[in-house]
C-alpha cells in the first residue's frame, strides 16, 4: 500500500499493485473496515469483472477503484449499489472528460456501444444490528487503452482524444458517489436512483440478443423492473432476465 488518504467522505487506501481491489476490501470488510472505505490501485494482478471474466488493464492506464458500502437495503435492492457507483461514474465523467456514455445492462459503461468500464459488486456477511449489509462495489474505466481481455472496448483517451488526470477523476467520482449513496439509505432515494438508471440505460428500447445458461433470447429490451432485472419481449412472450450476457443487435422481426 503507498498511503491513505481521505477524499470526500470516503477514505481511500492507495496500492501501486494489487491482486484484486474488491479482494483487499472483502477482507478489510469482514476485519471490520469502516462504510465508505476505498481501495484505488495503479495495476491488478488478478482482476475480475461480471460472470467470473477477467479484467486486465496495463498499469496506469485505467482507473480501479473499489468501495465498501455498509447500506441497509433488503436483497432485491442491492442491484442499487452497483447504480449508484456507475451513475456516479457517468456523472464524474461529463465533469471531468465531456463525453457521450451510456449504461448497457445491468452496468457497462459505454461508448457507442464499445465498453469503456464496468462495475462489479459482491456482498461480504450478513445484516448487522443495525440493518446494514456490506457491499463490495468495484469500477473499471478504461482511461488511455483498453486491456487483452477487453475485446471490442475503447478508452476515453480514443473517445474524447484525451485523457483526464486519474486523480481528479477519482475525486470527481467519489464526490458525487458521497450523495449517491445516501441515496441507497431511503425509499424516495432509492426510487430516484432506479428513475436514473432507467434514463442512462441505452438498452431499453434496443434489439438484443441474451445469453443464458442453457440457450438464448432474442427480442426488444423494453423495460427494467424495480428489481433491476431485463423485460425482453419477443414475437410471442415477455421474458424477464436476471443475470445474463447481452448483446446489442439488428432488431428482430416480431
Amino acid at each position: 500500500m503507498v498511503s491513505t488518504v481521505r477524499a470526500s467522505s470516503f477514505a481511500v487506501h492507495r496500492f501501486v499493485d494489487i491482486d484484486s481491489t474488491n479482494d483487499w476490501l472483502l477482507a478489510a470488510a469482514r476485519g471490520g473496515a469502516l462504510d465508505r472505505t476505498a481501495a484505488v490501485a495503479d495495476f491488478q494482478r488478478r482482476g475480475r469483472g461480471r460472470l467470473d471474466r477477467r479484467w486486465e488493464a496495463p498499469p496506469g492506464t485505467a482507473l480501479l477503484c473499489s468501495v465498501l458500502l455498509r447500506v441497509p437495503l433488503a436483497v432485491e435492492d442491492r442491484h442499487l449499489a452497483s447504480v449508484a457507483v456507475s451513475l456516479s461514474a457517468i456523472e464524474a465523467l461529463h465533469a471531468v472528460a465531456p463525453c457521450a456514455v451510456g449504461l448497457k445492462w445491468p452496468n457497462d459503461l459505454v461508448v457507442e456501444d464499445q465498453k469503456l468500464g464496468g462495475v462489479l459488486a459482491e456482498t461480504e456477511g450478513t445484516e448487522d444490528a443495525d440493518g446494514r449489509v456490506a457491499l463490495v462495489v468495484g469500477l473499471g474505466l478504461n482511461l488511455s487503452t483498453t486491456g487483452p481481455s477487453d475485446a471490442g472496448g475503447t478508452s476515453l483517451l480514443d473517445a474524447t482524444g484525451t485523457m483526464p488526470d486519474r486523480d481528479q477523476l477519482l475525486d470527481a467520482y467519489l464526490d458525487v458517489l458521497s450523495v449517491r449513496a445516501d441515496e441507497l439509505c431511503s425509499a424516495t432515494g432509492r426510487a430516484a436512483l432506479l428513475s436514473a438508471y432507467r434514463e442512462h440505460l441505452v438498452t431499453l428500447g434496443r434489439a438484443v440478443r441474451v445469453t443464458l445458461h442453457d440457450t438464448s433470447i432474442e427480442g426488444i429490451a423494453t423495460a427494467i423492473t424495480d428489481h433491476g432485472h431485463l423485460v425482453v419481449t419477443t414475437a410471442d412472450a415477455s421474458h424477464v432476465i436476471a443475470a445474463g450476457d447481452v448483446v446489442h443487435v439488428r432488431a428482430p422481426h416480431l
